[in-house]
């Protein structure tokens, strides 16, 4: 347990499935667990599923009348930890991970008045579901895109699981948690919830 558990932390899970609910999905579950999985660490908050909201494309904060972004945006920037849970679709992120991706692209933009984004000092993590090998090609993608927008990322900030190839079982299917993906997920929120309360005191230099 983080010794310094009564610093309070927030977190916001973005679930990029391409299936809007009320349908099962292997990426809100997987989300759900490592959202858990933080709350052991005194991390609170909620998931949101994008397929969910009319997320509009675009590079801006707010792309006008009826876009659903700037109240996630308000969800994101109020919490300390942001994860991103993803699909695998031939081969790649889902096309909303990289819709939330390219609405994020606004906040290199967005600073503070020591001209710090206003992502500086926010940790994200990652999660990949999927049929086929490419979790690690898939987290790279989102790691690389998230550190371009200001988000810190700890050590193993990834829980992924894959399925034998060209077979149908999802992650939702399984009868249990397989042990190395609970593993990596509890290791993903150990380190994760660490770094945010680490950086929560310690603000990045002024730009």
């Amino acid at each position: 347990m983080d010794p310094n558990r009564s610093t309070p932390l927030r977190a916001v899970a973005l679930v990029c499935t391409l299936t809007p609910s009320p349908a099962p999905s292997s990426s809100q579950l997987l989300a759900e667990q490592t959202m858990a999985a933080l709350a052991e660490h005194g991390v609170t908050g909620k998931t949101i599923r994008i397929a969910d909201h009319d997320v509009k494309p675009g590079v801006r904060t707010d792309m006008g009348d009826g876009d659903a972004w700037p109240e996630i945006r308000d969800t994101i920037l109020g919490t300390d930890i942001l994860v991103l849970s993803t699909p695998i679709w031939l081969g790649h992120p889902s096309s909303i991970a990289q819709r939330v991706l390219e609405r994020l692209d606004a906040e290199i933009s967005e600073s503070d008045d020591a001209g710090r984004m206003l992502t500086y000092g926010k940790v994200a993590a990652v999660c990949v579901v999927g049929n086929e090998d490419g979790a690690h090609k898939v987290s790279a993608d989102l790691f690389q895109g998230l550190n371009d927008v200001g988000f810190s990322l700890a050590p193993n900030a990834v829980t992924y699981w894959v399925g034998e190839a060209m077979q149908g079982t999802d992650y939702k299917d399984l009868d249990k948690t397989p042990e190395k993906t609970a593993a990596t997920t509890a290791t993903l929120a150990a380190n994760t919830a660490h770094l945010a309360r680490r950086l929560k005191g310690a603000h990045y230099p002024a730009s």
